[in-house]
């Protein structure tokens, strides 16, 4: 039998008056309106209880249910896609990961992903416990953020990854350049992140439905408009530093969700990169840290602020 996953939404006052296929697939990560017009069409959503149709019109505190089933796992090629390795050993594979490529296989991009470029180099050597779409994959970064991504290639390594992720003891850093001039030299945003109450596509600092969140940063330098930053993670959320850096006004340059609406297309995505990660080895108890050096959309980009 197929795995359900159940969720459920209450309307808030902005989103009154919209169709519910239209609600659900702004609210619900990686579900096309169609599919959720299919689900609804077999059954699978209610509202306030009831069994509702697609074109029903959602009202302020509406309490909305939808069951998804799992989908079904897709055949994922291997591809021979060049990598970049920075450490490759028996239990794991630090890779500097490129912007613009997806980390795994989803809806809109089945190919060219990091998790395909892998199955080529690794062939059957990598953790299963994220199955097909995601194996050995125990953390993300963004397709338009650049750097560093440890892989897992067997099941302990995953597991001890992951628990050190959890307990916020493997170390993330990033540098990026944000928009304005940042006057003090460093400061923490603790602020709590989930979805957005106004764009379900879109993350937010918000106090309901979310999760805690910390972000510290420091001055590397600062330029005319714009201010060059080091951020490291306690906690990892989705679009975490973009959330939070927007949140104290100072966007990431080039975000094309979070900056302003006149995007600097040039960096063709946030410019934001994984500079440095660092965790103890799950087999031999030794921890290790890996820096990448920034990538030439980077450093172009610092060069013509500097002008």
């Amino acid at each position: 039998m197929r795995k359900m996953d159940k969720y459920i939404f209450t309307v808030p006052p902005e989103n009154a008056g919209e169709r519910l296929d239209k609600f659900l697939s702004d609210s619900l990560d990686g579900q096309t309106r169609s599919a959720v017009q299919k689900i609804i069409d077999e059954g699978g959503a209610c509202v306030n209880s009831k069994t509702a149709v697609k074109n029903y019109k959602c009202k302020t505190g509406d309490v909305i249910e939808i069951i998804i089933p799992e989908p079904k796992e897709l055949e994922v090629s291997a591809e021979d896609i060049p990598l970049d390795i920075v450490y490759e050993d028996n239990d794991l594979i630090v890779v500097n990961k490129p912007k613009g490529m997806v980390v795994h296989p989803a809806s809109g991009n089945y190919s060219s992903t990091l998790v395909n470029a892998l199955l080529h180099h690794c062939g059957d050597s990598l953790s299963g416990i994220n199955g097909v779409i995601r194996p050995g994959i125990v953390h993300r970064i963004d397709k338009n953020t650049s750097g560093l991504l440890v892989v897992a290639k067997n099941d302990l390594a995953h597991v001890g990854l992951a628990e050190q992720i959890k307990n916020h003891s493997f170390t993330r850093a990033y540098e990026a350049v944000v928009y304005g001039n940042i006057k003090e030299e460093n400061g923490t945003v603790n602020q709590p992140i989930g979805r957005s109450p106004k764009d379900r596509k879109k993350m937010a600092v918000v106090l309901k439905n979310s999760k805690n969140a910390t972000t510290h940063y420091e001055v590397i330098k600062r330029y005319n408009g714009f201010t060059h930053i080091r951020c490291t993670l306690e906690t990892g959320r989705t679009h975490q530093i973009r959330v939070h850096m927007a949140h104290i006004g100072h966007p990431v340059a080039g975000d094309d969700i979070y900056g302003p609406k006149k995007v600097i297309r040039e960096l063709k995505g946030q410019c934001l990169h994984a500079k440095q990660i660092g965790f103890v080895h799950p087999r031999t108890g030794k921890y290790m840290e890996f820096e990448s050096e920034l990538p030439e959309y980077f450093t172009d980009f610092l060069n013509k602020i500097s002008d």
